[in-house]
């Protein structure tokens, strides 16, 4: 379906589509087709402490490997308290919001970034926040960026904004707004924008490039595009080229579709943009709060069941707008079976986008999902068939580029019977079940990736159709062979230490379908905080608290901290504390003895850290630089007692002394007693002094 355009809307596309002709012989394309990547939504309504740059970047290394995008909310400052959430933006240029500041927002994108992960930044451009001064509703702050200053004025808000007030306020204030009436649906929260305007779109297409270009992102998830015609998303993309790009059109499929066609690019024909795939999750949320799971199969079909638009969704099950904020703010959520509703929305196609409060609370279940869906090797162009559907249970088969996944859902779903020559049974929790067909000749392991405080068990099952099959494999990450120590199906291998279990199976001296993971068993280990200071402090005092807001240090401001080390001629102030286990972190701020001065939080410390007190303030604390990177370590491989050093990685030209941790803590040629004590790596050896 077409959009009808007004005369000067008509107007507005011929001039953008001469534009672009011309000035952009490429675009965006949305998102790729046969893409296999799983998103997070990485924060929920009120997560900034929960979920703040800082403790995103400390989850990196468990996050990215099942994660190759995550959603994070609006980055801009809103001109707010730090203890709000911040979704309507006064600043573009300033990303500094209650998640952090935008040092700590750089390092946590590159930190996924250099695990393969992109981040998506939250795009709301529908309207904008003014500063408020002297009770003005139109005021907005000018921002400088390479060089040139944006600005946005009163008359870039639409004329009938909030019904009329707006206008109704600028005329008795002397002020004019746009001559345009909005494009789409009208916010009373803010000031809607209009996008027709040429002042508006520069402001927008230069913020745009500047999180792409300049923080980092890989994408955008643009907020509320019912507030404005879906052809500024693609005149938006186009300049831009976002990797990726989702919209949030909350409405029927028919409606979704059309928006999605509507963001397509005038010279390439192609949308430039995905769209939330609402009519999915509104399925789930009434099969599950009905306990009547033919609603899965049934009413109106979601975007990622259209052989054409399925690229184009992203599917979900539960988003900070829908989920119960709290007893006075319930919301719209599913009221059970999490783990049901992620089984079915990792088993289909489209791209999968998992709530982070599902993840956290379900993480191992969903870790097991995710590597199902990889497995079969299911993308979001995959195609999917019903195979059941019954009040009491849904089934449906997806088959993927190496097998085909059958997930049941439901009150029973051990009712469903799946033919077993077809499939072997692999997963399965309370509300689902995953069998996978038997021709992906492949291991299946029953725990996955990650860290673990005792010794487990790894049930292995073969998924073979070939004949006389047994599981081979090792534990030291090499590839088995046929000598390899062998398994019968169905047997469960002891994991008394960390090691990385790589297994296949052994059919007629051959072996196929080989797996891997790395398996982690925690063992209790000690981190130490390094801090030196760019302030006149006499004295540095430390106020620590861990995960579970246990204080370590006493009551505010803590502890007065006397032990110091010279570490490549500065003067560290450090103590040393305990991880007691692998979600543990500690949190600190740092201020002189009166506690009258202080830094920011420092929050989701879990390693060694070398941390600089500034002389930058924000918002009255002194803000912290991580310097830990800058540390060089100086040690690249062990080998039993030499070390050999990277002379490259140095900081002091020579061999140098380092510590076993391989920070560099002298020249070699003098290293003063307190730093020198113990075991340390001179010249390539462990030394005792």
């Amino acid at each position: 379906m077409k959009l009808k355009w007004e005369l000067n809307g008509l107007i507005y596309f011929l001039f953008f589509l001469i534009f672009n002709l011309f000035a952009f012989p490429g675009l965006a394309e949305g998102w790729p087709a046969d893409y296999e990547g799983v998103m997070l939504q990485g924060f929920y309504w009120d997560s900034y402490k929960e979920t703040s740059w800082t403790k995103l970047q400390a989850q990196a290394d468990e996050i990215a490997p099942y994660f190759q995008l995550v959603w994070v909310p609006q980055s801009g400052w809103c001109n707010t308290d730090y203890n709000m959430m911040g979704y309507t933006p006064v600043y573009y240029f300033n990303q500094k919001s209650s998640f952090g500041s935008e040092a700590q927002l750089r390092s946590m994108i590159a930190a996924f970034r250099e695990r393969g992960t992109g981040i998506i930044a939250d795009v709301v451009i529908n309207h904008r926040k003014n500063l408020g001064q002297n009770g003005s509703w139109v005021d907005y702050p000018a921002e400088t960026y390479n060089g040139l200053t944006y600005q946005m004025h009163s008359t870039d808000i639409c004329r009938n904004d909030d019904g009329g007030s707006t206008l109704g306020w600028a005329n008795s204030n002397g002020l004019s707004l746009s001559q345009n009436d909005d494009t789409g649906e009208d916010w009373s929260g803010c000031r809607d924008l209009d996008h027709k305007s040429s002042n508006v779109q520069a402001c927008i297409k230069a913020y745009l490039k500047f999180l792409l270009e300049d923080i980092g992102y890989t994408g955008f998830r643009y907020d509320m595009v019912k507030g404005f015609y879906a052809y500024f998303i693609a005149d938006y993309n186009t300049s831009a080229k976002p990797a990726f790009s989702v919209g949030e059109f909350w409405d029927s499929t028919n409606k979704i579709k059309e928006w999605v066609n509507n963001s397509k690019g005038y010279v390439s024909d192609v949308p430039t943009s995905a769209a939330f795939d609402f009519q999915f999750r509104y399925r789930m949320r009434d099969a599950i709060n009905n306990r009547d799971w033919r609603h899965l199969g049934y009413d109106e079909k979601p975007l990622s069941a259209d052989s054409y638009y399925k690229r184009y969704a992203v599917t979900f099950v539960e988003n900070h707008d829908t989920e119960k904020r709290s007893n006075g703010d319930e919301q719209d959520p599913i009221r059970r079976d999490t783990l049901a509703a992620n089984a079915y929305l990792m088993a289909m196609p489209g791209t999968p986008c998992v709530f982070y409060t599902h993840w956290r609370d379900c993480k191992y279940a969903i870790k097991q999902m995710i590597t199902a869906r990889r497995l079969a090797g299911i993308t979001n162009t995959s195609d999917s068939q019903q195979k059941a559907s019954t009040q009491n249970y849904y089934a449906a088969a997806t088959t993927g580029q190496n097998a085909t996944l059958l997930c049941v859902v439901g009150n029973t779903p051990k009712s469903y019977n799946a033919n077993r020559a077809q499939y072997t049974e692999i997963l399965s929790g309370k509300g689902y079940r995953y069998l996978l067909s038997r021709n992906a000749n492949t291991v299946w392991m029953d725990v996955p990736d990650g860290t673990y405080e005792a010794p487990i068990g790894v049930t292995l099952t073969a998924v073979s159709n070939l004949s006389d099959v047994c599981i081979v494999y090792t534990t030291d990450g090499s590839v088995p062979t046929a000598d390899s120590p062998q398994l019968s199906s169905g047997a469960t291998l002891s994991i008394e230490s960390s090691c990385t279990l790589t297994a296949g199976i052994l059919s007629n001296g051959n072996v196929s379908g080989i797996q891997r993971r790395a398996y982690k068993v925690f063992e209790p280990y000690d981190i130490a905080l390094y801090v030196r200071s760019d302030v006149a402090w006499s004295n540095m005092t430390f106020y620590v608290w861990d995960c579970n807001d246990k204080q370590l240090n006493g009551n505010w401001p803590g502890k007065r901290i006397t032990t110091t080390e010279s570490i490549l001629g500065k003067r560290w102030y450090c103590q040393t504390y305990r991880i007691t286990s692998p979600d543990y972190y500690i949190n600190l701020v740092v201020s002189n003895t009166s506690g009258n001065k202080q830094t920011v939080d420092v929050t989701g410390l879990r390693t060694d850290s070398y941390l600089c007190v500034t002389n930058a303030q924000d918002a009255g604390k002194y803000v912290v630089e991580d310097q830990t990177a800058d540390v060089a370590t100086g040690v690249d491989t062990v080998q039993n007692e030499k070390l050999k050093v990277k002379s490259e990685k140095c900081m002091i030209q020579g061999n140098g002394i380092f510590d076993l941790w391989g920070r560099q803590i002298g020249n070699g040629k003098s290293l003063d007693h307190k730093s020198k004590r113990g075991i340390v790596i001179e010249n390539g050896r462990k030394v005792g002094y």
